[in-house]
């Protein structure tokens, strides 16, 4: 930490032109005042110096300690600089009556309050509390410092007290007021008059100070000298005010993070003098006016983060009238743009850094790019450019990132395009899809003239050969060559190399042979070879490694016994998809920061240890295709951060361990092991956040619990292939998620490849299983009737019920669930008849109402001409129609029950008129001739 502060660098030449501050320490004759010595002391008497930073604090002359200025004249101390301590202030300070700075700054006060005495000192000029953990209100004596220049209590507690500062207006000659961190939320509408009052001022920083109005007009502004505004990071929603035009001294306005909306109010470009403009991680809109251009001064501006759309030739073309563009900084990320970058682009000749990350930007690379000689600095990631990557690229010789991550080049890079980058440290090209169009190909004799600490080339093609080019690359770091087509193995020049590797991967390729233990990793190192054709043992490597992803190789033999003590810092572990065979080790017991363990898909065998009670942070746990046997030890069930519990084709048996601790778990797959028991024991409402719940091809028993209809969100239900028995409960039609879609967003919280019973096979899913919505009970005990619940599920894309005991009739509401694809009814008790509201299902793909009890006609319009294989209906004796042989005749039983069926269901509307007429012709008919009688007889 640094012994001493400096003024901010605007207030720097005043300081020195006026002589306030007497920066060296002056010997005299005669020493200093005794009565000042002595209150010095005592005041170090309450201070903790764990430093010693007061430690030549000893002797006569007090002018000769650290941090202490004398007068020249008089012997008076008048500055005084203590850091990195703490304890209390004590009030012999006020003996230093001619003091006129005070830094009291990077010290730990632990919350006590200012001293109220500190207002007393007359002289003062400079106060500086900054970053020193004051609590409390703020003694408004400061108030009576009228003297004061500069005022900073930066990094004040962060406390809830809402602090006044009404006192401030007080302080008329101040010039520097900091008062960042302050909770300021009580004067959100008397901080601007009160600043108004401060004619002097040129620097005002308040940001995090919890401030809510900027009034959008002020009758005066005041505060004109103003050159440094910072009111960054405070929760301000309407638009900027228009007050701000009469700032014309401003040179730094920073805004960022705040709740700012509406466009760029074209008096922004009024301020002449701007150097710095930051409105970065708001809520503006609209398109950017050419008008920004008239900022020739200009050298930052950040407008990230915010809904600022149209292309930015009108922000490019604007600079056009400055005799020189001063701007070295531009950040445009995370925005809304469009079009394409603009030629004129290279009117910015003194940019250094350029940022357009996150938007929709189209087109190619402008040529005319690689005229900006001065820029280092270059972000085009997550865009929707595409087409070649000029080879103009390649004159930017001070540029050290490239970053072009997630567009869709195309063409070929060759070192022309890399041959003058001789800044250059970092190269990112990558994209998540595994679509290849981009190709390297540089000369296998080429050195280029850079040296990478940072290289990630993501489905790019580099291969056959591992890159030669990298021959001479001995301060990489990171190096990512993920799906490069490289067939072959990794060279010993790589090895010889000694990088200090933080992140090696080279997945998705086609490396084949040992892999070589000898690499040197940096901290927390990660490491991924997944999905190549290396063979042999698995390797080990330092405690270094924290990652490491070997999945889909041909690894094998047992995992080291060793792997929990040789690499104690494992966070993520990754053995999928090999050939390993032998038991879990139980060292791996020891790797207690340990997030995700996957060993599934290879030959494990023995029984799951009992460890899991020490890693507490496990999220991802995937043992499952393996064949693992016995119990699963109860300490699973302390695993409280599990999100993924894959236990799936196994030996397992026995109760499964209680998963109702697990509030995060998203994923529990336990099918076809031996679990038994009742599921109640396993599941629990807590579990809100569960989307997957498969325990098909168990021998799980009782009655499905009333527990699983409060699983919310679930999206996949399988308990198919058990035993379980009774009713299907009617709550399960509360089960919402199977109401909602959810988005690709939503991606992430499906981790793994999981095959569904769908549309009569098994289907994979994998990227797409956040759009799978199935129900499956099919291959159980169950009975009684489809509860109509169930027909509120109309998000559902499967319902398999198939091979039960259940009863009735199918309900005519099923066509509802209208994004049904699957319906598989068959091997149960159903009667009557297929309700013809089905040929509604237009997604209905796979129907199989085999061997039931139902009878009647097969309706044979809309979607049932799709269904023509007779399979789907056989083992109903009494149903009739194509595609089945047996013909309707006007005896078969229940021929006309679909008609039948709509009277009883109140939908026969083509028959309710008629008898409403019927009955009102009778009701008619009968008083006409009742009341002929009736006149007949009175006029008798």
């Amino acid at each position: 930490m640094a012994s001493c502060t400096t003024a901010p660098i605007l207030l720097l030449p005043f300081f020195l032109l006026s002589g306030i501050l007497n920066l060296q320490t002056v010997t005299y004759s005669s020493g200093c005042l005794d009565i000042e010595k002595k209150a010095l002391l005592k005041f170090k008497d309450g201070l903790r110096d764990d430093t010693d930073q007061l430690s030549s604090w000893s002797g006569n002359d007090c002018c000769k300690w650290a941090g202490i200025s004398c007068d020249n004249r008089t012997a008076q101390v008048i500055r005084l600089t203590v850091h990195e301590s703490g304890g209390e202030i004590n009030p012999s300070l006020l003996e230093l009556k001619h003091l006129n700075s005070l830094d009291l700054s990077m010290n730990n006060f632990e919350g006590t309050k200012i001293p109220s005495f500190i207002g007393s000192f007359q002289k003062l000029r400079y106060l500086n509390l900054s970053d020193s953990s004051f609590g409390g209100l703020i003694p408004p004596h400061l108030g009576n410092l009228s003297s004061l220049l500069l005022l900073d209590l930066k990094s004040y507690a962060n406390e809830p007290i809402e602090n006044d500062i009404k006192w401030i207006s007080g302080l008329s000659s101040l010039r520097y007021l900091n008062l960042a961190g302050l909770n300021l939320s009580g004067a959100a509408d008397s901080w601007h008059p009160t600043v108004n009052m401060l004619p002097s001022l040129t620097e005002l920083h308040l940001p995090h100070c919890s401030l809510s109005n900027l009034p959008f007009s002020l009758p005066s502004v005041n505060f004109t000298n103003l050159s440094v505004l910072d009111l960054s990071n405070n929760v301000f929603s309407s638009r900027i005010s228009d007050w701000l035009s009469n700032l014309t001294a401003l040179v730094d306005l920073n805004l960022q993070s705040n709740n700012f909306r509406g466009a760029l109010p074209g008096e922004i470009s009024t301020l002449s003098s701007l150097k710095t403009l930051d409105l970065s991680g708001n809520y503006m809109g609209d398109r950017l006016s050419k008008e920004l251009g008239n900022l020739c001064s200009l050298e930052v501006l950040k407008l990230s983060s915010n809904k600022f759309s149209g292309n930015i030739s009108n922000l490019i073309n604007g600079f056009r009238n400055c005799t020189n563009v001063s701007l070295e900084t531009l950040e445009l990320q995370y925005n809304d743009f469009t079009g394409e970058l603009p030629i004129s682009i290279r009117k910015l000749n003194n940019l250094r850094y350029l940022d357009l990350r996150r938007n929709s930007f189209q087109g190619s690379i402008p040529k005319s790019m690689g005229e900006m000689s001065s820029l280092e600095e270059l972000y085009l990631s997550n865009n929707k450019m595409n087409g070649d990557i000029p080879e103009t690229i390649g004159k930017l010789s001070k540029l050290s990132v490239l970053e072009l991550s997630e567009n869709q080049w195309e063409g070929i890079i060759t070192e022309v395009h890399l041959m003058n980058l001789s800044s250059l440290k970092q190269l990112q090209i990558s994209k998540a899809s595994q679509n290849i169009s981009l190709l390297f190909n540089i000369s296998t004799d080429w050195i280029p003239p850079f040296q990478l600490k940072y290289l990630c080339l993501r489905s790019c093609q580099l291969g056959p050969k591992f890159p030669l080019w990298l021959k001479n690359q001995n301060e990489l770091n990171t190096i990512v060559l993920n799906n490069a087509r490289i067939c072959d193995t990794i060279p010993q020049w790589f090895l010889e190399l000694n990088l200090q590797v933080n992140e090696f991967d080279v997945g998705c390729n086609q490396l084949s042979g040992k892999v070589p233990n000898s690499f040197n990793f940096q901290s927390h190192a990660m490491i991924d070879l997944s999905s190549n054709l290396f063979n042999g043992p698995i390797p080990l490597w330092s405690p270094n490694v924290s990652q490491i992803y070997l999945g889909s190789n041909l690894f094998s033999g047992p995992i080291p016994q060793n792997i929990g003590e040789v690499m104690p810092y494992l966070t993520n572990l990754d053995l999928s998809d090999n050939s390993l065979n032998g038991s879990i080790p139980s060292s791996i017991g020891n790797l207690n920061t340990l997030r995700t363990l996957v060993i599934s898909h290879n030959h494990l065998s023995g029984e799951v240890p009992d460890f899991w009670d020490q890693m507490p942070y496990l999220y991802i746990l995937d043992i499952s295709n393996n064949s693992l046997s016995g119990t699963v030890p109860r300490s699973i069930a302390s695993l409280e951060s599990l999100r993924f519990f894959v236990l799936s084709n196994n030996n397992l048996h026995g109760k499964p361990p209680s998963l109702k601790k697990c509030s995060s778990i998203e994923s529990v797959d336990l099918g076809y092991n031996r679990f038994s028991g009742n599921l109640a024991n396993l599941i629990g409402g807590s579990m809100q956040s569960l989307l997957i719940l498969r325990v098909r091809n168990n021998s799980f028993s009782d009655r499905i619990p009333s527990t699983i209809c409060t699983l919310s969100n679930l999206h996949i239900l399988d308990l198919s292939q058990n035993n379980f028995s009774g009713f299907i409960p009617s709550c399960m039609g509360n089960l919402s998620g199977f109401k909602i879609d959810l988005s690709s967003k939503d991606v992430g919280r499906f981790q793994w490849k999981l095959r569904v019973i769908a549309k009569g096979t098994v289907l994979e899913y994998f990227n797409t299983l956040y759009l799978v919505n199935s129900l499956d009970l099919s291959g159980n005990n169950l009975s009684g009737e489809i509860p109509n619940e169930l027909m509120s599920l109309y998000r559902l894309w499967t319902l398999n019920l198939s091979s039960n005991y259940l009863t009735g009739n199918i309900p005519w509401r099923i066509n509802s669930l209208a994004l049904l694809e699957t319906l598989d009814l068959s091997n149960n008790e159903f009667y009557g008849s297929i309700p013809s509201s089905m040929a509604s299902l237009t997604f209905l793909a796979h129907l199989n109402l085999s061997y039931n009890n139902l009878s009647g006609k097969i309706p044979s319009n809309n979607q049932f001409k799709t269904f023509n294989d007779p399979s789907i209906y056989e083992g109903n004796i009494e149903l009739c129609g194509p595609p089945l042989k047996k013909v309707c005749t006007s005896q078969s039983p229940n021929a006309n029950a679909n008609r039948d069926e709509e009277d009883e269901d109140g939908n026969n509307f083509e028959r309710e008129p008629f008898f409403i007429s019927m009955a009102m012709g009778f009701i008619v008919g009968f008083w006409i001739i009742l009341g002929t009688f009736v006149i007949k007889k009175f006029s008798r």
